[in-house]
């Protein structure tokens, strides 16, 4: 297997409310919801970076097209790394987050492998952890 993952799809209770989170609070770029016209199809497609988006799709889609039953939602099983320039950039976008109806799990604070971050989450209890790694250059 070659290491392309091109989607990210977080599972949400309702699709609306994550949309108006992405785009409108943290104001990420989506044409909004599409595949409404099919049954269990509509989906948010977010671009991320080159040939990287996030997918926002409800639960129940999720839980049709795989066969499985829908378990209880857990914020401990996946976290997304959202790194940046500087600590001050951390505590821009923790504010960013919190203003678009985030609730924040971990403050922005030094790290024990010397650098500095926070952790929030996003509406259906998804984990971002917003980092800044003095030994990591992040492109533009």
């Amino acid at each position: 297997m070659q290491p392309r993952v091109t989607v990210i799809t977080l599972g949400v209770d309702d699709l609306e409310r994550s949309l108006h989170f992405y785009r409108d609070g943290l104001g990420l770029s989506t044409a909004g919801i599409v595949g409404q016209e099919f049954e269990y199809g509509a989906v948010v497609f977010i671009d991320l970076q080159s040939d990287l988006r996030l997918a926002l799709w409800p639960r129940e889609s999720i839980a049709h097209d795989t066969g499985l039953m829908r378990g209880a939602p857990s914020s401990t099983e996946l976290t997304l790394g959202h790194n940046v320039v500087s600590r001050a950039e951390v505590d821009a976008v923790m504010e960013q987050a919190v203003t678009a109806g985030a609730t924040i799990i971990k403050p922005p604070q030094e790290s024990f492998w010397g650098g500095y971050a926070g952790y929030f989450q996003d509406p259906d209890g998804h984990l971002w952890e917003v980092v800044w790694n003095p030994q990591w250059t992040v492109p533009d």
